[in-house]
């Protein structure tokens, strides 16, 4: 496992998602935050 990792939450005083990513380099976690991207605006 390389601990990368995505969080995708709904803010508490906005009526937005948040999305959060961590990894090994910058190139994986654009990667991660692209990906959490298309998730969250499929379920908005």
């Amino acid at each position: 496992a390389d601990d990368s990792w995505l969080l995708i939450r709904p803010s508490g005083t906005e009526p937005v998602l948040r999305v959060y990513a961590e990894g090994r380099d910058m190139e994986m976690v654009k990667a991660l935050l692209g990906y959490g991207e298309k998730v969250a605006a499929s379920v908005t």
